[in-house]
């Protein structure tokens, strides 16, 4: 069974930045391409950023793109997302997510969720 835990969410005031972790369990890290999903109060969730098994191939959404930075250490079984020049809209839940079929950045590609980081900015 596999098993998400993301850290390192907190407050943190526009312009600033902030490192978010992702540790999986329970199986082989390097068989999983990996994506990050955000969800603002009262809106849907939405793609990020994903990570093909090896680390070659990222994917990002046009909202992010030039200031977020998808990575992962396959010896540490664990993906990261170096968030830069955080802007208040950036405010959400963060969620990491699995799957070993592709990059994919429909929230219904991923079979498996952590349960989520609040990252709030501050203005």
């Amino acid at each position: 069974q596999v098993q998400l835990v993301e850290s390192g969410g907190g407050l943190v005031q526009a312009g600033g930045s902030l490192r978010l972790s992702c540790a999986l369990s329970g199986r082989t890290f390097s068989y999983y391409n990996m994506g990050w999903f955000r969800q603002a109060p009262g809106k849907e969730r939405e793609f990020v950023t994903a990570i093909s098994r090896s680390g070659s191939s990222t994917y990002y959404s046009d909202s992010v793109k030039g200031r977020f930075t998808i990575s992962r250490d396959n010896a540490k079984n664990t993906v990261y997302l170096q968030m830069n020049s955080l802007k208040p809209e950036d405010t959400a839940v963060y969620y990491c997510a699995a799957n070993r079929a592709g990059l994919y950045s429909s929230s219904s590609g991923y079979n498996y969720w952590g349960q989520g980081t609040q990252v709030t900015v501050s203005s």
